[in-house]
């Protein structure tokens, strides 16, 4: 524990390319552009396929391939087409982004009271407008419960991107692996245990600020009964 508190305390490990600022940046710009990439695409697509009925059984496989194939693995494949650095392991954060944020998005969108879609199509409401203003207030907090899921899982993953020369917190961990300098490994593993921890933290906050008290606990947590696919529904033009 002494030899610990000393990597910490040692100035060293404080300044230049390589040191805890530097790579605290690093880690950070790397898994908030890979999470907001994610949700770029899943949003949209999940809205999309929760509001039609549409793909329903390829967002299914979508989750669940996620979560089967390793993390490592997402890193290693793209290495013979973009070689080691930050944008292999840009890609690979993002598709790890992609399966919770995909799959919260078509939940919280199958869990909207269907007669209160209804309700609005009955006001003469168009399907983007039942999108914007019925089902997506309504859908919020299953969505954003997926972002912070994905945020964190991408968080602790962008350690690994340190195997592949992505830098940012893993460095620490994989010097330390390779020098045998227990301390440094350890330090390294409290910060990226940290960060998560702010993380969760964080979009917890994000999350109780963005979605309205009025709409807390309209929309219950998906449960895996909500994940089978619906008939697919027509959208008018």
């Amino acid at each position: 524990m002494d030899a610990i508190v000393a990597w910490f305390l040692d100035p060293a490990n404080w300044t230049g390319s390589s040191g805890i600022p530097n790579r605290l940046v690093e880690h950070v710009v790397l898994s908030g552009l890979a999470v907001l990439a994610g949700a770029a695409i899943a949003v949209p697509l999940g809205l999309f396929i929760g509001h039609t009925g549409r793909g329903a059984v390829a967002t299914i496989a979508v989750g669940n391939l996620g979560r089967a194939v390793p993390s490592y693995a997402m890193l290693v494949i793209f290495v013979p087409v973009l070689g080691i650095g930050f944008p292999n392991a840009f890609v690979a954060l993002v598709l790890l982004a992609l399966p919770p944020i995909l799959t919260n998005t078509y939940a919280g969108m199958r869990e909207v009271d269907r007669d209160m879609v209804e309700a609005g199509r009955g006001m003469g409401m168009r399907e983007w407008q039942l999108l914007r203003r019925v089902e997506l207030p309504l859908a919020l907090p299953v969505v954003l419960a997926g972002v912070r899921v994905a945020a964190v899982q991408v968080v602790a993953t962008a350690t690994l991107a340190a195997l592949v020369g992505g830098g940012a917190l893993g460095r620490f961990i994989a010097d330390g692996f390779a020098q045998q300098d227990r301390p440094q490994l350890v330090a390294g593993a409290l910060l990226v245990a940290g960060l998560a921890v702010i993380t969760e933290r964080f979009m917890t906050l994000l999350e109780d600020r963005a979605v309205s008290p009025g709409l807390r606990g309209i929309t219950r947590r998906p449960s895996p009964a909500d994940l089978a696919p619906p008939a697919p529904a027509a959208w008018p033009g």
